[in-house]
């Protein structure tokens, strides 16, 4: 009876280890440097060395996964420095994309550019040319308020409140206008500039489509040749 209750034994431990076996057998393993710069593999990474980060096997030992450690400070601004530089770069490269397709869609000459501008820029003169004969009207009413103002002091009399005050507001719309034919001179640089560089950036469109076309043609000249030739 005791034999049998070995054996009966011993059957339940194999059976129990054979189930058990797989379930160590299949449990990932940690690779990690430790503080003295050795190699350590185990089936855990301690906490303060998760930083440094670490590499995991899997049951035959092969890396499944790596985990990069931790960027320093520096490192971090370094990468934010580089991201930052290449979402300019983008943004840049569409800027630049939209402008070339807005000029060849618009354009087909320089000479047009030339003609948009110079309409453009008539419109804007024709703006500080009303400004200016405002002004002028304005100063010519002040002016007249001014002799009668001065016409009134020399007969004794007071000058009036309200013709003071008109004169005040008249001076008022003056430096109004002053400051939108400023405004509007300031806008004519910008207009003529702005349309300078499309010229600028349409002639080196042009450029770009000639020599592309140099090229094809050459290419298709070397074909032709290349096709005639009968030693080749």
């Amino acid at each position: 009876m005791v034999k049998f209750n070995t054996t009966m034994c011993c059957l339940f431990i194999a059976v129990l280890l054979l189930n058990v076996a797989p379930a160590v057998q299949s449990r990932d393993l940690y690779r990690y440097y430790n503080d003295e710069g050795n190699m350590v593999v185990d089936y855990q990474v301690p906490a303060k060395y998760v930083g440094g980060g670490y590499e995991v096997l899997n049951d035959v030992g092969v890396v499944i996964k790596v985990v990069p450690r931790e960027l320093t400070e520096e490192e971090k601004q370094a990468a934010d420095a580089q991201q930052t530089l290449e979402q300019q770069a983008l943004a840049e490269q569409e800027r630049l994309r939209k402008w070339d397709e807005s000029l060849l869609l618009r354009y087909s000459a320089i000479a047009d550019i030339e003609d948009a501008r110079e309409r453009a820029l008539s419109e804007l003169r024709i703006r500080v040319s009303i400004l200016k004969s405002n002004k002028r009207s304005l100063k010519h009413q002040v002016e007249n308020y001014q002799a009668q103002a001065a016409d009134l002091e020399r007969s004794g009399q007071q000058v009036d409140v309200a013709r003071l005050r008109v004169i005040e507001d008249l001076q008022g719309e003056i430096n109004i206008t002053d400051r939108a034919i400023a405004d509007r001179q300031l806008e004519i640089e910008q207009v003529s500039a702005a349309y300078q560089l499309d010229i600028e950036r349409f002639g080196m469109l042009l450029e770009v489509v000639e020599l592309r076309r140099t090229l094809l043609a050459q290419e298709r000249e070397a074909a032709k040749n290349q096709s005639a030739d009968p030693r080749r």
